[in-house]
């Protein structure tokens, strides 16, 4: 990979790639692994869905009271990992995790399948729950409450746009010298580096 074949723009270089990954019919393309820290540097990474992307950065949606919620409030730098190993390709992103303002969040929630909106809910006490039963009757509560006219939007539930500073982009080869390209933001602009494997 030579770098006069990549975009000027990482956005632009993102999309192309995740149309790659659609058209590869990998399973979760749009699946990212989201790392954060607290305050004290405890670290903790999970799977979350990319929703949509934009020229300002990468959006996923949560439960405001999470661990994952609690770190970006906490300490705001974040990092994400696109794993496209179907593709020998990875995207990671390193950045500023800003909570999107509460109409974005609600356009997309309004969006959800009804059962997925429902689902929402459970995330109202937190994440401790004593047995699977106590989750299936909390379940049954809400498909009660919510059984007739429009499911509305938890309080407890935000969206995050991931702000990037940096993003890099990976290609395998098979000789071992593997294809690695780095966008850093200086003011307004992208520079780009290639970088040893």
């Amino acid at each position: 990979m030579e770098r006069n074949s990549l975009s000027k723009d990482p956005f632009t270089q993102f999309e192309k790639w995740f149309q790659d990954a659609q058209a590869a019919e990998m399973p979760y393309p749009h699946a990212m692994s989201l790392a954060t820290a607290s305050a004290t540097g405890v670290v903790s990474s999970r799977i979350v869905l990319l929703r949509y992307f934009d020229a300002k950065g990468f959006i996923f949606f949560s439960a405001t009271n999470t661990l994952t919620a609690q770190q970006i409030d906490e300490n705001a730098q974040v990092s994400l990992l696109f794993p496209w190993l179907v593709l020998e390709r990875q995207v990671k992103v390193m950045g500023t995790a800003v909570s999107l303002p509460t109409p974005e969040v609600l356009r997309f929630f309004t969006t959800r399948r009804r059962a997925t909106q429902m689902g929402t809910w459970l995330a109202e006490s937190g994440g401790v729950v004593t047995s699977r039963s106590v989750m299936q009757a909390k379940w049954a509560e809400i498909k009660q409450k919510f059984r007739d006219g429009q499911i509305p939007m938890p309080d407890f539930w935000g969206g995050y746009r991931i702000v990037p500073q940096s993003i890099e982009f990976w290609q395998g080869n098979p000789d071992g010298l593997h294809d690695r390209f780095v966008y850093t933001r200086q003011d307004e602009k992208w520079e780009v580096l290639r970088l040893l494997p």
